[in-house]
Parts: structure tokens; C-alpha cells; sequence
């Protein structure tokens, strides 16, 4: 469920961002499809998102967002059955554009046959210095409903928040970068309710227990992300970003960008992303006994790993026929694969001594592709 989400918004949204400059988004309709396979799960589905701005002051926008997923995880083979699942994600928001302010607020749901999240979000920039400094500022606030399938009495509740500043800066006529830090605080169920953990039993054996977690969690991250404009029109884009929480995880991320124009029509990228994580204080592959300790987690996203990612993307801007109401139009294809090498996760069913199974890991292919039209 929390790899889902993490993943959806990944796929639409590429990276977490805030509000650039004091210039309304432009008015557009993107059609996206995207598809996710890897490690036993197959996520795919399209998107919708309509822009629209009035009297150059306020501008409005709607997505709707669908997730088709079809999971035989090794998560799911070693403690529950594949399942399929669909998702639905629905949001609105409005912008308004006040001098060398925007001003941003937004709502968004999604829904699931087991859980339901809401969220509102308010986000503002301001220029300074002559337009080369930004000055963006974020707050949302989360709400979600956790439920577990074939069990009626089964309902919990969390509650998240986010606080979020970047600082843009254009150094040279080439040359920007941006500093940004994010706090994220979550408060309740935090668990994911159909997962297990594995302990060794008197017959040198394991059995299974409920994963345990704190009800309370903080999380910050802050990145630098510089942009290079080279001589022969191509964009270099490099960013490195830590994190830490208070369960114990560090992790960093660098990642470098190249963007080539090449024509007045085609566009090439590349792409290179490399990901360390450190595990959280109470996870275990193997636990020693039954009820070793107040909190219990093998779930592979709070193990220590690392992931790389390459990916390629190419993108054609279409010539202005005679329309009367489109600008342009636009075709977007990106490929990513993506590999995950885990350091204290073991592969179970592989049958062997508990404790000796082979390290797991497993590779990834995402596809997105994007039609936008201006109007």
C-alpha cells in the first residue's frame, strides 16, 4: 500500500517541487499513462490534468488518476495470495498570481478498496532582488483511513503533516540553484496491516507474528539542486538530497540530468539516479524470539538497501497547424529501469537453514508517456 503511493506519485510527478517564480502554470490538458513491473507487481493506469488560467490572475486545475494494480510480491507470496487492486485519486486546486506572489491551494483524495487518504496543500513564492531569488513556502496536512480486507471491525486512522521552504537563486546567466528542506510528521497507525514478521522457534524452525510500529514518526530531507545551461542548448541538471527520521533511517540520492534539444522539435534526456538507505532501529530479517522487542518490522522499505535507476527519454513538439484554439501539442516517452539490492532482507523461499537464505533484490522497468496540448 505505502510502495503504491510512494510509486503513483513518483510516476506523475517525478520529484517533489514547489511553486518556481512568479508566473502563472501554463493552460494545457495532459493525457499520461504510466506502467510500473517489477519484483512481482505490475502498477499501470492513465491520468487527466486540465489547467486554465482567468484574467492572468487565477488559474485552476483538475486530475483524476487511476492505478491498476496486480501484486505477487515477494511480500505478498511468503504470507498472504496475489491480489488486484485499484486505486483512484481525484484532486482540485487553484492558483493566484498577486504581484511577485503565487499563492497555490489544492485538495486531493485517493481511495482504495482498504484505505483512504485526504490532503489539502497551500503553497507561495515571492521574487526578489530583480527576479533572480525565490522564495517558496509549503504546508499540508494529511488525513487517512486505514482498513483491512475481510475484516469489518478493523479501522484506524493517521494523521500527517508537511512543511516545506526552497530557496531558488540564478547565479550566472548559465548557472541556478536551489536549497530545499522538508518536515514531515505522521501520528497514528503507521503500519501497514498485513504484514509479518519472521522469529526463530524452539525447533530451528521461524513462525510468523503482526509487525509493530511507533504511532508517531518525523522525517527531514533536504536537497541541492543546481542547473547548468551548456553551450550547445542542452540543460545539465544535478541534485543530491539527504534524509533521516526519527526510526532511525538515513538516506541519500544523487541524481544527474542532461536535457537535449535537437531541431526545433525533438528533445533527448538521460538520466542517472543512485539511492543508499540505512535500516530502521527496529527492523529485523529474523527476529531471535517471539516478542523480542516492543516494535517489530521486516518490511524491505525499512531495510538497509540500495537502488539505481537509468533511465531515457525522448519527446516530440508538434508544429501549429491552422487550429484556432491549440497552441501546440506535445508527446513525451520516458523509460526507466530501476534495480534494488537489499543488504539485510532475505529471500525465504528459497528453502534453507533460517538466517542463511540468499539476499534478495530485484529490477525494474517504468514507462510513462505524456500527449499535452496548450491551448
Amino acid at each position: 500500500m505505502q510502495l503504491m503511493r510512494t510509486l503513483s506519485m513518483a510516476l506523475l510527478l517525478g520529484a517533489s517541487t514547489l511553486l518556481q517564480a512568479s508566473v502563472l502554470p501554463e493552460d494545457r490538458l495532459d493525457v499520461f499513462y504510466h506502467q510500473y513491473e517489477g519484483g512481482g507487481m505490475k502498477i499501470n493506469g492513465p491520468s487527466v490534468l486540465v489547467r486554465k488560467s482567468f484574467a492572468d490572475k487565477v488559474a485552476v486545475h483538475a486530475n483524476y488518476y487511476v492505478d491498476e494494480v496486480s501484486a505477487a510480491s515477494i511480500d505478498v507470496l511468503v504470507s498472504a495470495s496475489p491480489y488486484s487492486e485499484e486505486r483512484t485519486e481525484k484532486s482540485v486546486g487553484v492558483d493566484y498570481l498577486h504581484g511577485k506572489a503565487i499563492y497555490s491551494l489544492s485538495y486531493a483524495n485517493s481511495e482504495e478498496n482498504d484505505f483512504e487518504a485526504n490532503s489539502v496543500h497551500f503553497d507561495m513564492s515571492q521574487d526578489f532582488f530583480g527576479d533572480l531569488t525565490t522564495l517558496s513556502l509549503g504546508y499540508s496536512k494529511g488525513w487517512d483511513e486505514v482498513f483491512r480486507t475481510g475484516d469489518n471491525s478493523f479501522a484506524e486512522e493517521a494523521d500527517r503533516q508537511h512543511f516545506r521552504i526552497n530557496l531558488s537563486q540564478i547565479l550566472t546567466r548559465n548557472l541556478m540553484a536551489s536549497l530545499g528542506h522538508e518536515l514531515i510528521t505522521d501520528e497514528g497507525y503507521l503500519n501497514n496491516p498485513y504484514r509479518s514478521v519472521r522469529y526463530l522457534t524452539s525447533g530451528g524452525s521461524y513462525s510468523f507474528e503482526p509487525e509493530r510500529y511507533p504511532e508517531t514518526r518525523t522525517s527531514e530531507a533536504t536537497s541541492l539542486r543546481l542547473s547548468y545551461y551548456l553551450p550547445w542548448r542542452a540543460g545539465l541538471h544535478g541534485e543530491y538530497r539527504i534524509y533521516d527520521d526519527s526510526w532511525g533511517i538515513d538516506a541519500s540520492s544523487w541524481q544527474v540530468k542532461l536535457i537535449q534539444p535537437l531541431g526545433s522539435n525533438w528533445t533527448l534526456e538521460g538520466r542517472y539516479r543512485a539511492y543508499q538507505q540505512g535500516d530502521a532501529d527496529f527492523y529485523a530479517d529474523l527476529f531471535p524470539f517471539q516478542n523480542a522487542q516492543n516494535f517489530l518490522a521486516r518490511d524491505k522499505e525499512l531495510s538497509e538497501f540500495s537502488s539505481t535507476v537509468v533511465g531515457l527519454g525522448i519527446g516530440f513538439e508538434f508544429s501549429k497547424p491552422n487550429w484556432e484554439t491549440i497552441d501546440r501539442a506535445g508527446l513525451n516517452l520516458w523509460v526507466d529501469r530501476f534495480s534494488f539490492d537489499y543488504d539485510n532482507y532475505r529471500d525465504i523461499r528459497v528453502d534453507t537453514t533460517p538466517g542463511t537464505e540468499p539476499l534478495y533484490s530485484f529490477d525494474a522497468t517504468v514507462t510513462r508517456l505524456l500527449f499535452t496540448l496548450w491551448y
